[in-house]
């Protein structure tokens, strides 16, 4: 999340009076993420006693062709009891709605707070979650490729270029030169897939206590192998926000929630290693290139690439390996 694009008191009530949520009272930019920009909006409400909602105006790395998988995901899941909002559809029953050239959806807004430093008992339950939203989806009818897949780490790696890396870290084209073709070799293909996340970071899980009460942030959801869901999960989950440290107990603990509703076969388990390598390298990339490119005015918090070339450098390792044998 974040504002790249300005709207004025004026606009925003236009936009929201389309919608059947009572008249808008209050809209604040969200600054957090690098992909849409966000309002949390509060509106009177239908039945005049207040309401609020996320308005997300999608800016890059999103098709508006891609808006109606991302959407009706979210209403599928939702009936399905799975803790993600609903999409407010608008007076004439549309996903969503264009101001100019952008495309807007308005979003129904969870109760809970994201945890920065996650207890085992959290990681269970957003293994568990994950695990739900896996088996929930499977008979969503409609698929999406993944676009942050390996070929989409190669075109950012050579859009950064080593000279634009070595502006990061001087370490890090060396490190993407070396793991990318081993990864592009290594990725397995014949594994069970699913409708994933594919972005279950710790900023995108809402919690009260231990209990998951949103997954939020859908929109690089896609189909794609479902224990990879699961190696994005770890890799965001199970490290200090620098990557510099790893935790046995989340990792453990994530996994053991995870498989609680969904148990890995013993292929996806050996390929984990694998899978959590390639997420990393995705991280790295796309933050990579976010930090070379994101505009000097935008209101958002840049992130570092090498919190996760240090995970990435982790999961090299075959010494850790383990963290994904069986228990």
């Amino acid at each position: 999340m974040a504002v790249y694009t300005n709207l004025g008191a004026e606009d925003l009530a236009q936009l929201i009076a389309e919608f059947d949520v009572g008249e808008l009272t209050s809209a604040k930019g969200i600054a957090e993420g690098v992909s849409n920009s966000n309002w949390l909006i509060e509106t009177t409400g239908k039945d005049g006693a207040g309401a609020r909602f996320i308005l997300t105006m999608y800016e890059f790395r999103i098709e508006v062709e891609d808006l109606p998988f991302f959407l009706s995901l979210l209403d599928h899941l939702a009936a399905k009891h799975c803790p993600v909002p609903r999409t407010i559809h608008d007076r004439s029953g549309a996903l969503y709605r264009m101001v100019g050239d952008k495309a807007v959806a308005l979003i129904e807004f969870l109760p809970g707070v994201s945890v920065s430093h996650p207890t085992p008992a959290q990681a269970r339950s957003v293994g568990r979650a994950l695990a739900q939203l896996h088996l929930a989806s499977a008979d969503f009818g409609q698929s999406r490729e993944n676009a942050m897949g390996l070929s989409e780490s190669r075109r950012l790696a050579d859009s950064c270029g080593a000279e634009g890396m070595a502006q990061i870290d001087p370490a890090l084209a060396a490190l993407v030169k070396r793991e990318l073709p081993l990864l592009e070799q290594a990725w397995p293909r014949d594994l069970p897939r699913s409708v994933i996340h594919a972005d279950l970071f710790p900023d995108n899980v809402l919690m009260l206590g231990d209990q998951v009460t949103g997954l939020i942030d859908f929109y690089f959801a896609c189909t794609d192998l479902t224990a990879y869901d699961v190696a994005v999960t770890h890799a965001a989950w199970c490290f200090d926000g620098e990557g510099r440290n790893f935790s046995p107990a989340i990792s453990a603990a994530l996994l053991e929630g995870y498989e609680s509703l969904r148990p890995l076969n013993d292929v996806e388990r050996a390929a984990l290693p694998v899978l959590a390598r390639v997420a990393a390298l995705r991280f790295t990339m796309s933050r990579a290139y976010d930090w070379l490119n994101t505009p000097a005015d935008a209101l958002v918090v840049r992130k570092s690439p090498m919190a996760f070339a240090r995970r990435l450098e982790f999961y090299a390792d075959p010494a850790n390996a383990a963290v994904f044998a069986r228990p």
